[in-house]
């Protein structure tokens, strides 16, 4: 199937396979790992400690960044119009490559910065963006790093060549949410506001594998899971979680999450469906955990491949907290950021069937020393309003609209003519009796 690098008109209406390979796209905190390294943005910041070691936390404050050079060509209509005001700094997304050597950001000034961060953390460039971005995703081969933006493009920019300036690669017709590259280098998944999942060549993105269609809200998460590299899970703000075999777009299995709810929701969170905001897979494969925007739980699956029900669901992690992020460090442990003053990071490990928290471990308590002097910006970020609340459509009944009018045209038409025909009629009673 082929296309042009735009979606085809008639097919439009409106990941994290392994530990090591995190993308983050958010404008809250937001949490991955980097080999050893625990990796969270908070505001302006990207904050890294050494879980295994003490070693000095790295930290990169994008407000102090590099500032955009004055002469760079900027494109003025790129953000509706007009040429855009400055931006905030804010880290927007942050993505860690396949071998955990390199490390991207992108903030809300469309900076682009790449790290290394073996065998020491050092910023190599600072590069800039057309639009600000919504996702970031090393290729499989780390030769190139690719940024989705909000108007649908995704561009590539070489990650060895770190001066050269982006490349468009390919295009939606809306914002894009969430990106995924297949293990083998060979396909490009991108995830949109309009329901949509595209499966492209990452070579010539032209060229459409298949569309994975099924969700009636924006695909918000995209992870291909670690051991089934030809099958795609895509959460949504539909509420749901679904299964793909990406390759030929078929649908495995869907799930409604509120189904799994241990509680009925009340009367007035029944039209309200869980948003998925992260959907993280663990190292050995055995468990996938999908975290819901604004829900104080984590439900896990395990996934069978000699199975008719490929998606079993399995435990569910209560919280104390409303978590805010979560990832696996390659020890098949599980850290959540929450929404906590006094314990905003914990680890949970899998025992006996149930997930178990750890506490007074060296590893938290490396990590809960280097974001000591962050904790009043990392509390101020998860205060902000939910990200997903502006994707939802609203939906506008103009037919029904124009139908009350046109009916109403209709009745006053009709009562003109009523009083005109009795008029008409009393005019020729009077004359007949003057006639008389």
């Amino acid at each position: 199937m082929t296309s042009n690098s735009r979606d085809a008109m008639t097919l439009t209406s409106f990941p994290r396979a392994l530990p090591s390979h995190d993308t983050n796209h958010n404008n809250m905190s937001a949490v991955g790992f980097c080999g050893d390294w625990f990796i969270f943005s908070c505001d302006t910041k990207l904050v890294a400690a050494n879980t295994k070691q003490d070693r000095e936390t790295f930290v990169f404050d994008c407000s102090t960044a590099e500032k955009r050079p004055k002469n760079t060509t900027e494109d003025n209509n790129s953000d509706g119009g007009t040429s855009e005001e400055t931006g905030s700094d804010k880290v927007l997304a942050f993505a860690v490559s396949p071998s955990g050597k390199m490390v991207a950001l992108t903030d809300d000034n469309k900076r682009l910065v790449l790290f290394q961060s073996q065998p020491s953390w050092k910023c190599v460039s600072v590069r800039w963006v057309v639009r600000r971005c919504s996702a970031l995703l090393f290729s499989q081969t780390e030769e190139e790093l690719l940024a989705a933006d909000k108007s649908g493009d995704v561009y590539s920019f070489s990650v060895t060549e770190t001066q050269k300036e982006g490349e468009l690669k390919m295009g939606h017709l809306s914002m894009l949410l969430a990106v995924a590259v297949s293990p083998d280098n060979k396909f490009l998944i991108t995830a949109d506001r309009d329901e949509k999942i595209r499966v492209s060549d990452l070579r010539s993105p032209y060229n459409i594998q298949s569309f994975c269609l099924g969700h009636e809200q924006f695909v918000s998460a995209l992870l291909i899971p670690a051991a089934h590299p030809h099958w795609l899970l895509s959460g949504s703000g539909d509420g749901t979680l679904k299964l793909w075999e990406f390759e030929s777009g078929r649908n495995l299995q869907s799930c409604d999450l509120s189904d799994l709810e241990e509680m009925p929701s009340s009367d007035a969170n029944k039209q309200t469906k869980p948003t998925v905001c992260r959907i993280s897979s663990s190292p050995d494969a055995q468990h996938v955990a999908v975290l819901c925007d604004r829900e104080s739980t984590i439900q896990f699956f395990a996934l069978r491949r000699d199975s008719e029900e490929k998606m079993v669901p399995r435990s569910r992690l209560s919280l104390p907290h409303c978590p805010v992020d979560v990832t696996f460090d390659p020890e098949g442990r599980l850290w959540v950021l929450m929404d906590s003053t006094d314990s905003p990071v914990q680890i949970y490990s899998h025992r006996r069937d149930s997930w178990e928290r750890s506490a007074e471990i060296p590893d938290l308590l490396r990590v809960t020393e280097a974001l000591q002097p962050h904790r009043e910006t990392l509390q101020a970020s998860m205060k902000s309003s939910s990200r997903y609340e502006p994707l939802y459509k609203v939906i506008h009944d103009n037919v029904g609209a124009y139908l009350q009018r046109k009916q109403q045209r209709m009745d006053e038409q009709d009562l003109k003519r009523k009083t005109a025909q009795s008029s008409n009629g009393k005019g020729k009673k009077k004359k007949a009796q003057s006639s008389s």
